[in-house]
């Protein structure tokens, strides 16, 4: 049975924690309206079915749900970034990724998969898969690295400080998308593997010292210490670039600096 746009947007409004006066005001709207939206005794024009997701902080992919549930046709486009039209935005983010070599740098959707990635990026973590293993025949996934055996967990001094990080972000992340079936699938996967489900119930609010989490990998004899830095694209019309997110590492010691900038590592 199709959702209706009330349903939906009763929903988004539990999901974003707010009553339909907190709604009505953030919209400048009356709460008479909104509760008329939600019953299906008004219907909504598809300038208001946007007004309101707007004020729902609804990402993109979910306002042309909305759209489509009250009857019309998708706003936002989603353009894949390998297509022509998206190729100004992909060369920028190809030369922001070569400017910050030789530290690593990638970009990831919105299921954490890697669609861009500097060479830094590619040797410093083939350096730590086994092409053999299952983390890189399911594609590089930035939290399935972190999270699998067989992924770069192994070298990663502070795992369970890394691990509990990128919980806490996947789980902020499905907060904001709660619909997001991506989302919660990855979460779903990871969750099963070995040592997550201890990690998983712990506190989710940061410490002050967990704001810079550094990355600790001992490959071998070689120690580095890397923290990293999470960018969006602001005001994005395209749902495939509103879910990008462009993740830079940078070195926190100089002898991690060093290391990588000799290209040993």
């Amino acid at each position: 049975m199709p959702l209706t746009y009330g349903s939906v947007l009763k929903d988004w409004r539990a999901a974003r924690r707010m009553s339909q006066l907190d709604l009505a005001t953030a919209a400048d709207v009356s709460q008479r309206h909104v509760s008329f939206l939600e019953t299906g005794r008004a219907r909504p024009s598809r300038e208001m079915v946007i007004h309101l997701a707007i004020a729902l902080n609804t990402p993109l992919r979910d306002r042309n749900a909305m759209l489509a549930a009250a009857g019309f046709s998708p706003e936002y486009p989603e353009t894949l970034l390998t297509e022509p039209a998206l190729d100004q935005v992909r060369g920028i983010l190809e030369t922001v990724l070569r400017s910050h070599e030789p530290f690593p740098a990638i970009v990831v959707d919105r299921g954490w998969d890697v669609v861009l990635a500097n060479d830094a990026a590619v040797r410093f973590t083939t350096s730590m898969i086994d092409p053999a293993s299952p983390v890189p025949a399911a594609g590089m996934n930035a939290i399935r690295l972190i999270l699998h055996p067989d992924g770069v967990r192994r070298f990663i001094v502070n795992w369970e400080q890394v691990a509990t990080a990128a919980l806490r972000r996947l789980n902020h992340e499905i907060e904001a998308r709660p619909t997001d079936e991506v989302l919660h699938k990855l979460r779903d996967e990871v969750q099963a593997y070995p040592d997550v489900a201890s990690i998983r119930g712990r506190p989710a609010e940061p410490r002050a010292e967990d704001l810079l989490i550094p990355f600790h990998y001992r490959i071998g004899d070689i120690e580095l210490k890397l923290f990293s830095t999470i960018a969006t694209i602001g005001e994005a019309h395209d749902i495939t670039l509103e879910e990008l997110r462009l993740e830079t590492f940078f070195a926190a010691d100089r002898t991690t600096e060093e290391l990588l900038r000799s290209g040993l590592v």
